[in-house]
C-alpha cells in the first residue's frame, strides 16, 4: 500500500474512533470544543490526503469519489461558521451528517477492487 494511502488511513480510523467519542460525550463542555476542533483538523487531513489517491482510475487523476472530500470541506466549513454564529442546530447537523459521510466512506473503501479491500481481504 502507498505511503499516502496508509496516511490517509490512519486519519479517517483516527477521526473516525474520535468521532465516536465527540459524539457519545456531553455538548458544549471545554472538552467536547477541544475534542471537535481535533476531528475537525482529523477529518480535514483525510479529505486533504485524498487529494493525492489516484487509486480508482489507476493514477489518472481525481475520481467522482474526490467530491466527497470538497463536499467534506465545504462541510467543515458550514459547520464552523453555523457554531461561530450560535446556529448550534446546523452545526449540528453538518458534525453529524460528516461524521455519517466518513463512516459511509470507509465502508465503500472495503468494497472489492479498493486498496482497502485487498489489505484486509486479499
Amino acid at each position: 500500500m502507498q505511503p499516502i494511502v496508509v496516511l490517509h488511513l490512519a486519519f479517517a480510523v483516527a477521526a473516525l474512533a474520535l468521532g465516536v467519542v465527540v459524539l457519545a460525550r456531553r455538548k458544549g463542555t471545554p472538552s467536547h470544543k477541544i475534542l471537535g476542533r481535533t476531528w475537525a483538523l482529523l477529518m480535514a487531513a483525510v479529505a486533504l490526503s485524498s487529494f493525492l489517491i489516484f487509486e480508482i482510475r489507476q493514477g489518472a487523476g481525481p475520481s467522482l469519489v474526490h467530491l466527497l472530500s470538497v463536499w467534506t470541506l465545504i462541510s467543515l466549513a458550514c459547520a464552523v461558521y453555523f457554531i461561530r454564529s450560535g446556529n448550534v442546530r446546523a452545526h449540528k447537523g453538518f458534525m453529524i451528517g460528516t461524521f455519517l459521510g466518513l463512516a459511509g466512506a470507509g465502508a465503500g473503501a472495503l468494497a472489492p477492487g479498493r486498496a482497502l479491500y485487498a489489505f484486509f481481504f486479499a
